[in-house]
């Protein structure tokens, strides 16, 4: 088949796959978090951890309890690595040294998975399985809750009280995220990844070990990476290993399992409001941005200039020839616009222009769709940016699903949207301006500089995916990277339940001749350009200095 024709069908068919899933999962994701009945598992768990299930929390106790269990999940999985030498299976695996293990820790946690080491070379079974294989699910899970918290801000009033943090992590772990990993495996299984604990002289799986060693469950860890949006892989290579992405149809269903939770979501919104055209909207601009993303990367790898290129049809270095073209712009359009990380190739091996494309869907924020909560908690924070802007325009009080958007909550908005570029270009500023960051950077010029911003806003934006040609192993990349990455990750949250936390104490304001219409093509429309606009303003020196030059050299 032609590779073009190839490309388009696996597409389609992916448009058609998470078109399918998005009312029946959106709609079962809503019935989880408001269901008032618990099963009883979830309230075994409440006994032991001492929850009372019914209690509803405000703004501010609920961050504080997202902290609270985050900020004790790095503790323990930085203790895991230091120890690992002396755990059960660790291999032989000596204990991470202390800035590597506070990266890690720190990247697992905020559901980034940026890997500064190799996981053939580095983690054992224990920390593996007890520490990162549990990170995919709690971290994801705790950015499904912010989102819902926001949601449930919209739908109460004359109320302080978004819901109760440890219930909501529980059922959306139980009911959502533990079912779909298990049918996932099994549907990977059924594609040729590995999944055994007997098999011997292989390399180790996503899970834990180092070559040659007892082979662990690959399928089970591969989809809760890309199920839970987290880019962390046991092989350097990554997904383009066949042990992790054996074919072209697995490599199809990890892009459809990194997408369909996030795509789902905004069906939740628009049930859990109320109004299902609200959610209709926020996943149309999504799409169209993605669709975008992945044409235009595609476009570019397929006609860079030069004549090796020419004769080989493309920009094959550093792509899987399994996959192509198609199949890598696909998954590196997918993964970036997403907080997945996961690749099935060498980012900084597409060209300069394709590159950018990546590098641009990471400041996007990762809206579209984004991570598994964040994504959607960023597109509300963007639509209600929009309506002030659209009420500014017209000169009446915006509106935002019969919310006011006063000065206040303008000001939780704004910080929310400030808050990842100033860390991720704070971090990259840094890097150039101090001399021992600027000795890892392998390739000068243009390209160097975009080797530096895209490992910073890929860690701001808890997305994990890097370039080659940076050693980020260092002291300095390690905790400067921690840093920015518990910075953007959780202050953000904060400014999400804070807005949720105003919006619930307001009395609904019943629609008017003035209310500014949020489920139409021309929000759609005026969204879609904020968000463009928005990134141009922050990231433009930044892209023009990297990729842009580069392409134009």
């Amino acid at each position: 088949m032609n590779p073009s024709l190839a490309g388009v069908l696996q597409l389609v068919l992916l448009v058609a796959a998470l078109a399918i899933c998005y009312k029946p999962l959106g709609d079962y994701i809503a019935r989880v978090f408001t269901s008032p009945k618990h099963l009883r598992v979830e309230s075994g768990f409440y006994r032991v951890m001492g929850i009372d299930a019914e209690a509803d929390q405000r703004w501010g106790a609920y961050a504080r309890s997202m902290l609270a269990f985050s900020g004790t999940c790095v503790l323990f999985l930085y203790l895991l690595e230091r120890i690992q030498h002396w755990l059960p299976y660790s291999n032989g695996q000596a204990n991470v040294p202390p800035f590597l293990a506070w990266n890690t820790a720190a990247s697992f946690v905020t559901n980034t998975n940026w890997q500064n080491y190799s996981g053939e070379t580095t983690m054992g079974y224990v920390v593996q399985m007890a520490g990162l294989a549990v990170q995919n699910f709690v971290s994801a899970a705790v950015g499904i809750v912010v989102v819902i918290a926001l949601i449930r801000g919209f739908m109460r009033s004359k109320t302080d009280r978004l819901g109760n943090f440890w219930v909501d992590t529980t059922r959306i772990v139980i009911r959502v995220l533990l079912p779909i990993s298990v049918i996932g495996a099994i549907i990977l299984m059924a594609t040729g990844v590995i999944d055994n604990f007997n098999a011997t002289h292989v390399i180790s799986t996503l899970t834990g070990g180092h070559q040659n060693m007892v082979g662990g469950p690959v399928a089970s860890q591969e989809v809760i990476k890309e199920l839970g949006n987290n880019g962390g892989g046991f092989f350097n290579a990554n997904s383009s290993h066949p042990f992790e992405n054996p074919n072209p149809f697995s490599n199809w269903f990890e892009i459809f399992l990194l997408l369909v939770i996030p795509f789902a979501l905004p069906r939740t919104f628009g049930k859990m409001v109320g109004d299902n055209r609200q959610g209709y909207l926020l996943v149309g601009v999504m799409a169209f941005l993605w669709l975008c993303a992945v044409g235009g990367i595609t476009f570019f790898e397929w006609q860079h200039a030069g004549t090796a290129l020419q004769a080989a049809g493309g920009a094959m270095e550093g792509k899987e020839v399994r996959f192509g073209i198609p199949g890598s712009s696909l998954f590196g359009g997918s993964t970036t616009v997403t907080s997945t990380g996961a690749v099935n190739s060498f980012h900084d091996s597409f060209t300069a222009f394709g590159g950018g494309i990546l590098l641009f869907d990471l400041m996007l924020g990762e809206v579209v769709p984004g991570g598994v909560g964040a994504g959607l908690y960023g597109m509300l924070m963007l639509a209600v940016l929009t309506v002030f802007i659209g009420g500014l325009m017209v000169g009446r009080t915006p509106e935002y699903i019969g919310k006011k958007i006063r000065p206040t909550e303008m000001k939780w908005a704004a910080a929310y949207i400030l808050a990842t570029p100033f860390s991720a270009l704070i971090g990259a500023a840094l890097s150039l301006g101090f001399s021992v960051p600027q000795r890892s950077i392998l390739n000068p010029g243009p390209h160097g500089l975009t080797e530096i911003v895209y490992a910073f806003t890929s860690m701001a934006n808890n997305n994990g995916s890097a370039f080659a040609g940076l050693t980020t192993n260092t002291g300095w990349y390690n905790l400067a990277g921690g840093v920015v990455m518990l910075v953007a990750r959780f202050a953000p949250m904060i400014f999400v339940l804070a807005l949720g936390g105003t919006l619930a104490r307001q009395q609904p304001v019943p629609a008017s001749a003035g209310t500014l219409e949020t489920h139409t093509p021309l929000f759609a429309a005026l969204l879609t350009g904020v968000i463009i606009i928005l990134v141009g303003l922050t990231y433009f020196p930044a892209l023009a200095l990297g990729p842009f030059a580069e392409g134009l050299h």
